[in-house]
């Protein structure tokens, strides 16, 4: 080693030593609060993943709630856990934590100002976390939308359209308007109207159509299914089928039925109609024969 390197680490040693013997006191207060302030950080850490775990296996055990639920609480106790981790930390090191809260709520009354529309969206998300009027996966009609639900967040909710559009929607939009959830109720009913002419057998059709209704597997034998003569049409008699099915089979059902309509009505020969109509002419037109 040259003469020159041993003096630099004379020079470094010295430094450090007069270093220690000026501020000992303070550099073990310092190094106190920087290992405190590790462990305040560790137990945060430790703390958010026992409140995750515990959040998700609670929302597990509540037959109403889905992961989206737990998820969101998650974040907003996340959120918590870590800002009160700050403050301890920023507490030890002699930082006047009274001071920092009062700017922050300045800070925070502020922004909440300037962000009321995003403040208005997370207060519609916690009411629908509360009220619950959907979870993911159901179908529902929100106003002019309408899809399935896909996730649900405290500013907005994430639907897919049953043709695979993508639509994100504010929470404030949804909590002001009805929603109607096609998925909440397991049974649902299904109402479908044909039409027989005037001259078929009004007691023949209706026998028909609730022989087809009793012998499909899919429609429940209570509520019974029902016939009805819906409308005395121009061209018509218009009757309509009301079944209840279950919710999941709903369309294979409502299909179905559909398809075995117009085979049933012929092969008891009767007729649906299709729209007629006399025109009279108040002069005769040359080359027209007149009946």
């Amino acid at each position: 080693m040259s003469a020159c390197e041993e003096g630099i680490i004379a020079g470094n040693s010295g430094f450090f030593q007069s270093l220690w013997e000026n501020y000992q006191d303070e550099i073990i207060s310092a190094g106190t609060s920087l290992l405190w302030a590790v462990l305040v950080a560790l137990l945060g850490f430790v703390l958010c993943r026992i409140l995750k775990r515990l959040i998700f296996k609670a929302a597990e055990k509540i037959s109403n709630a889905d992961n989206s639920v737990a998820r969101i609480f998650y974040s907003i106790v996340k959120v918590f856990v870590w800002v009160l981790a700050v403050l301890i930390i920023l507490e030890l090191f002699g930082v006047n934590t009274a001071s920092v809260l009062t700017v922050l709520g300045a800070a925070g009354l502020a922004v909440a100002l300037a962000m009321k529309d995003s403040l208005s969206n997370i207060a519609a998300g916690l009411m629908l976390l509360i009220l619950r009027p959907y979870k993911t996966g159901d179908y529902v009609d929100c106003g002019s939308v309408s899809g399935t639900i896909k996730e649900m967040g405290l500013f907005t909710t994430e639907l897919i359209t049953i043709d695979g559009m993508y639509i994100l929607i504010p929470n404030s939009a949804i909590f002001g308007s009805p929603v109607k959830n096609y998925s909440r109720n397991p049974l649902r009913r299904a109402d479908i109207t044909f039409g027989i002419a005037y001259g078929d057998s009004l007691e023949l059709a209706i026998g028909v159509m609730k022989k087809l209704m009793d012998e499909h597997s899919g429609i429940l034998k209570d509520p019974a299914p029902e016939v009805l003569v819906a409308e005395l049409a121009d061209n018509s008699v218009n009757l309509t089928l009301r079944f209840w099915t279950a919710n999941e089979c709903y369309w294979d059902v409502y299909w179905d039925v559909k398809a075995q309509l117009k085979p049933a009505v012929e092969a008891a020969g009767l007729n649906i109609p299709f729209p007629q109509r006399v025109i009279t002419l108040a002069t005769p037109v040359a080359g027209l024969n007149s009946k």
